[in-house]
């Protein structure tokens, strides 16, 4: 080795030893607590998440669960339960499919089908009046296992219909539909064929009968709002804009990094719970459930419902189940009650064809030309002499 070599090689190490030591010595001074950093990040990230949560709450919202709260003291059992109650079971299922055809893009005519899988469920694992069948668990155990199994169920639907898009989707979702159907209708051994379970009461806790019209209420309230409100939450996550940048262009969304086919499955889970509870309280609201529940004319009700209301948000599914059941009880005082689905048919051309968008989208014009015809009216009066 010359010289001139040993000298580079000794300030190669030198300038290395003093840049270890730059680098290292910030290190030593500093030394924070990481629990103590933890536990800031925590509290910070929950006050972030109150500010977010709170930030879109306006004064409607509290109009509107005064008036929920209100409603079972001025309202009669009949309007109580067989209105409102039944509507918001209604509008649950109609919300799983609101999100995945306006969040997602995904029509699916299964979301009934997953509804009544959760029904047939709560029979099997609890109780009903087919004592042979039926095991007798505790309602929340039962509960439980329906929703996750009704969740894995939406899931392989979800699984078998996103492979394709359009009309083909929704003709998957419907052969599942109506496969699931004849299945019911035909085995007696599991779901009890044609005459399916009765008897299966809602649960009572502690002193609280959810049998009951007004406990049975505030139970079905309370599961739509919480449905509702996670939602709107999600729909402003991460996830919720990826899956809407998935409906707007999915070959876009895929060649930045997204996995289109996990966020579709994800969502059809998502769905599935929703279904799933909407499903359980409407069979405590019937107190039974047969082949007849989940027939061909159940599985498009759902869609009625949800495009009836409209589907670019989420309150749309709860109204469209509000004006279908108001129809469905009030409508045969018209007309016979074989006719009801002309009726039905009618009022739904009709709305579709003025406002594509719904109950809800109509409203959103009538608003919208109000206040247009306000500020002209305040703009001609501000030229007056």
């Amino acid at each position: 080795m010359s010289a001139a070599q040993w000298r580079r090689a000794m300030n190669t190490q030198a300038n290395r030893a003093q840049v270890s030591v730059v680098t290292q010595a910030p290190a030593k001074t500093l030394s924070p607590d990481p629990a103590y950093g933890k536990s800031q990040v925590s509290a910070q990230s929950e006050l972030n998440w109150w500010g977010h949560a709170w930030s879109h709450v306006q004064w409607r919202h509290a109009i509107v669960l005064l008036a929920l709260l209100i409603y079972p003291l001025v309202a009669s059992p009949f309007f109580t339960y067989q209105i409102a109650a039944q509507s918001m079971a209604l509008g649950l299922i109609a919300l799983s499919l609101t999100f995945l055809g306006g969040y997602g893009g995904m029509v699916s005519l299964s979301q009934m089908t997953v509804a009544g899988v959760s029904g047939y469920l709560i029979a099997i694992f609890g109780t009903s009046s087919m004592s042979a069948i039926s095991l007798g668990w505790p309602w929340w155990l039962a509960v439980v296992f329906s929703i996750l199994i009704s969740m894995v169920f939406a899931t392989l639907v979800g699984w078998l219909s996103i492979r394709t898009e359009g009309i083909h989707t929704i003709m998957i979702t419907l052969a599942i539909g109506v496969a699931f159907f004849y299945l019911t209708q035909q085995n007696y051994v599991l779901f009890n064929g044609f005459q399916g379970f009765s008897k299966i009461g809602a649960p009572t806790v502690g002193e609280v009968d959810f049998t009951q019209p007004e406990a049975f209420y505030f139970l079905a309230t309370g599961c739509a709002l919480a449905a509702y409100w996670a939602v709107k939450y999600l729909v402003r996550a991460p996830f919720g804009m990826a899956l809407q940048g998935i409906r707007d262009n999915p070959r876009r969304m895929n060649s930045l990094g997204f996995n289109v086919t996990a966020h579709r499955l994800a969502a059809h889970a998502f769905a599935g719970f929703l279904a799933a509870i909407g499903g359980i309280l409407l069979v405590w609201y019937n107190n039974r459930i047969s082949p007849g529940s989940i027939n061909t004319g159940a599985l498009i009700n759902i869609l009625v419902i949800a495009v009836l209301g409209g589907m670019k948000h989420p309150i749309g599914a709860f109204i469209g189940a509000i004006a279908f059941v108001l129809l469905q009880n009030f409508a045969i005082d018209l007309v016979d009650r074989q006719r009801f689905n002309l009726v039905i048919g009618g009022v739904f051309l009709l709305i579709v064809f003025f406002s594509p968008d719904g109950l809800l989208g109509l409203w959103q014009k009538l608003r919208a030309r109000w206040t247009s015809s306000g500020k002209d009216e305040r703009t001609h009066g501000s030229r007056r002499p």
